[in-house]
């Protein structure tokens, strides 16, 4: 089982610079139209996550977002699996919109 933090939690930890590094596994077209601004973000979306996911730090904190939630969870499961430390962002970037950031749109 992996961790789950809120946008609010998230939001938390970036602004007190946390080395915390964001991994965001929505499609390209998808970044295109939103996105959290981080100094620490991978972008890597989750079916080329088995091939690149040694691009991520092994031995940092990793928060996992995508639209809703749903594929950075499987992410997760996934990077766990591969011993990496991840947390899922819990309602994704609709959720960050909504409780964050209203000026994002995210479909």
């Amino acid at each position: 089982m992996f961790n789950i933090l809120t946008p609010n939690e998230l939001k938390e930890a970036l602004d007190e610079d946390k080395e915390l590094h964001l991994l965001d596994v929505r499609e390209d077209s998808e970044l295109a139209e939103a996105q959290i601004t981080c100094s620490q973000f991978h972008h890597i979306p989750l079916g080329e996550l088995a091939e690149r996911h040694q691009e991520l730090p092994a031995d940092k904190n990793i928060a996992v977002v995508c639209r809703s939630g749903g594929r950075s969870s499987k992410a997760c499961e996934y990077l766990i699996g591969k011993k990496y430390k991840v947390a899922n962002v819990e309602g994704g970037m609709l959720a960050w919109a909504k409780d964050i950031d209203p000026t994002l749109k995210v479909k």
